[in-house]
């Protein structure tokens, strides 16, 4: 079986933390598949994802992206992902089109390339006719359209996105999502978080739910609902697994 992500007992701490951020995280997630990555906040997703990114490293365990080690192949696992933060990572005083060729040039792309490939994106994303102006001007939901642009220039094999819909409209969420399907179905990879239950049900076919740094449970969401007791829908299972209480 060809896998896209394995984690094998990850742990970190960080100094001051009344608790591990991940206390013995184990997950592997196959390649060309589309995967919610869900818990509660504090439950240690981030932490996950920047290690995946060569960001953070763990106190113990092992992290793999395709094979190699998070570690110690950071640039070779960075030329294979794209990201997808949930701050804005573009400069707001520059246009689309000059925040990616700036992006582009950092990838090692020649001009006619980045204009190619980003051409194409904006106009899947509809912000053809808004590329020569200036990001800062850019509604929420322009802003995480070009977002996924930046983070998808080097045709990477797989995208991590971090709550990308969060604040949009419902045109622009359901233009993300639809991307997002038809880019899974291109062969590429997805690692998804969101506090959107109803969104990973739409495009994950798998969803893991983490909580406290550990792994809980995971499957599509149709047989998680099927097969956990009085649950109608996703919702209703990370809430019956993680619990009602408040995460501040």
């Amino acid at each position: 079986m060809s896998y896209a992500i394995e984690i094998k007992e990850l742990k970190k701490f960080y100094k001051g933390a009344w608790a591990p951020a991940l206390d013995g995280l184990s997950l592997s997630i196959q390649k060309n598949t589309s995967v919610g990555l869900l818990g509660p906040n504090g439950a240690g997703k981030s932490t996950c994802i920047n290690i995946l990114c060569g960001l953070v490293s763990p106190d113990s365990g092992t992290a793999k992206v395709f094979g190699r080690d998070c570690t110690t192949d950071k640039i070779y696992i960075r030329s294979q992902i794209g990201v997808v933060p949930q701050q804005i990572a573009l400069f707001s005083n520059l246009t689309a089109w000059e925040n990616f060729r700036y992006i582009g040039r950092l990838y090692g792309l020649d001009e006619n390339t980045i204009n190619k490939r980003a051409q194409n994106l904006l106009d899947r994303l509809g912000l053809d006719k808004h590329a020569d102006k200036r990001v800062g001007r850019y509604s929420g939901g322009m802003k995480r359209r070009a977002n996924i642009i930046a983070s998808l220039l080097h045709e990477p094999e797989m995208v991590i996105l971090d709550e990308p819909t969060a604040g949009v409209d419902v045109q622009s969420r359901t233009l993300i999502l639809d991307f997002l399907k038809e880019y899974k179905q291109q062969g590429h990879t997805i690692l998804y978080t969101s506090h959107y239950m109803e969104e990973a049900e739409q495009i994950c076919d798998e969803v893991v739910i983490v909580d406290e740094g550990k792994f809980v449970i995971s499957g599509s969401p149709r047989e998680l609902v099927a097969n956990t007791v009085d649950c109608k829908k996703l919702e209703d299972v990370f809430l019956h697994y993680t619990g009602h209480s408040l995460r501040d």
